[in-house]
């Protein structure tokens, strides 16, 4: 699949990305339509000795910001805690076409900041999240939440840019 993403450097230093084929790009609404019902994102972070890292993972979409949950340790929360620029992308409907060479997709990237959130921020994410993943067990999915919520930190990534791309045909 050609993301078609070209990096160049913007004012304060700050990853500006393009798109290289214009003509594929799709609206910001279509965008975050992609990002609402897409089962699964992939953040990139930067660790403390430059080394990228993309990790696949569920997340929601609540009050224009996308919200994740993880264990308490790992090398994500290591990068994060180094760097707390982002990348974050999703992958909609594909469709190999061996007779063109091609694949038909629709993908989104978001660059942002990631913040641990606490309390009823906290609370109110993993109930968004609950609502995504388990709509019909909310009530048995806020039980499940509160044993494990000392056991969970919530990261909330404020989004900075959204660049949405598709190949129709």
């Amino acid at each position: 699949m050609d993301v078609g993403m070209i990096e160049a450097l913007g004012e304060g230093g700050d990853q500006v990305s393009e798109l290289r084929r214009q003509d594929r790009a799709i609206g910001d609404e279509e965008a975050w339509d992609l990002l609402r019902r897409a089962e699964y994102g992939v953040l990139s972070t930067v660790g403390p000795d430059g080394a990228p890292y993309g990790v696949p993972l569920s997340f929601c979409i609540d009050r224009g910001s996308i919200y994740l949950h993880c264990a308490l340790e790992g090398r994500k929360l290591d990068d994060l805690a180094n760097e707390d620029r982002v990348s974050f992308c999703v992958v909609g409907e594909t469709e190999v076409m061996p007779e063109k060479f091609g694949t038909k997709y629709e993908s989104v990237i978001v660059t942002g900041r990631a913040a641990e959130i606490f309390g009823d921020d906290k609370q109110a994410a993993l109930e968004a999240i609950l609502r995504k993943y388990s709509p019909g067990f909310f009530d048995e999915g806020l039980g499940y939440i509160g044993s494990l919520r000392d056991k969970t930190r919530v990261f909330r990534v404020g989004v900075d840019r959204v660049s949405g791309k598709a190949r129709r045909r």
